[in-house]
């Protein structure tokens, strides 16, 4: 794995990687459309600037994007830790499918390495905890993956602390990956901990609130009806919750010039400085962009250390108590594994 002088590291898993990652799924879906040959050029940018850990999906563009990076970055592959999902994928109408039997997990593991042009995947997420599917069959599948030589770890995505408790009791995980942000605090709720305790790597996704930590989202009324921001994650961009939000931002505002940077920069700043117990920050958010200006300004974020002092105030400005709208739909609240947490706080 090359190293890279102009981005910090963290611990994930058996690897060293980036301080920050890079979503990539924007490139093919949840944000309106994206040219291949920008994305492309965006992704070789990526790993020239350090950005050492790509995250993608089976699900994101019906294999788009697992496709535009395998052609990309086949000749580099060697320079990234690389994380794909499985488990979850859309049907004819484009409806959510989530399926984890074990002999799915594995054909979409097959059809993954194909279009990514790898012989591993280094982390695989069970991208959804199917509830027809005890957790154990799910990670015992992609146990056997590791065992096969498929994938060389495995992760579970927007998962319970009981899930992941018994998932890591059948094989042991290497990350966790959720929504966390200002806004979104689950997984302070007791995913965290748990993850400390476990020594399991979490990987915060979303963590410019799709946008709104930048300044520059729009409300539902601005975007296509495919946006991300108009179907899953609406309640906060409904033009009413969206200004009372949006309220918050110039405060924020002021903190981010109080530290010399970015609205977006400091939003990450805030994650990467959130510690464990015994005091190290181990967190690696994955903010997704298919803007080159955009990539290289969030890789800033790793090199600012805040003052506890700031620490504090964006934990008191922004919170789930500050903020308007769930971070998704109430159906998808309720079917999200991750969300049990708020039921059982002291799981």
């Amino acid at each position: 794995m090359s190293q890279f002088p102009d981005m910090h590291t963290r611990t994930l898993g058996p690897f060293q990687v980036s301080a920050l990652g890079l979503g990539c799924m924007s490139f093919s879906m949840g944000y309106g459309p994206a040219d291949d040959a920008e994305s492309a050029r965006v992704l070789q940018a990526a790993l020239d600037a350090g950005y050492s850990f790509l995250d993608t999906a089976s699900m994101y563009g019906g294999g788009h994007n697992e496709s535009l990076i395998g052609a990309t970055l086949k000749q580099r592959r060697h320079e990234f830790v690389l994380a794909s999902k499985c488990g979850l994928s859309k049907d004819e109408t484009g409806k959510p499918v989530v399926n984890g039997r074990p002999e799915v997990l594995k054909k979409q593991c097959e059809d993954s390495l194909k279009r990514l042009q790898t012989e591993v995947i280094d982390l695989y997420y069970l991208h959804r905890l199917d509830p027809k599917v005890p957790v154990e069959e799910s990670v015992g599948g992609l146990a056997d993956l590791i065992h096969a030589g498929k994938i060389r770890s495995l992760g579970l995505s927007e998962i319970s602390t009981a899930s992941l408790r018994r998932a890591q009791a059948e094989h042991p995980v290497t990350a966790v990956q959720s929504e966390y942000s200002l806004w979104s605090r689950t997984p302070e709720t007791s995913l965290l901990a748990a993850c400390a305790e476990l020594g399991v790597s979490f990987i915060p996704f979303s963590p410019l609130g799709r946008g709104f930590f930048t300044g520059k989202a729009q409300d539902v009324t601005h975007l296509t009806k495919d946006d991300v921001r108009c179907t899953n994650a609406r309640p906060r961009f409904e033009p009413e919750a969206f200004a009372a939000n949006s309220q918050l931002l110039q405060p924020f505002a002021e903190l981010a010039k109080q530290q010399g940077c970015t609205l977006a920069q400091l939003a990450l700043a805030w994650l990467l400085a959130q510690k464990n117990a015994e005091g190290e920050p181990t967190l690696i958010p994955i903010p997704g962009t298919k803007h080159l200006d955009y990539l290289l300004e969030n890789a800033g974020a790793a090199d600012l250390q805040l003052p506890p002092a700031t620490v504090t105030a964006l934990n008191e400005l922004i919170n789930e108590s500050t903020i308007q709208g769930q971070r998704y739909t109430a159906a998808l609240m309720a079917s999200m594994d991750a969300e049990r947490d708020r039921l059982a706080p002291t799981d």
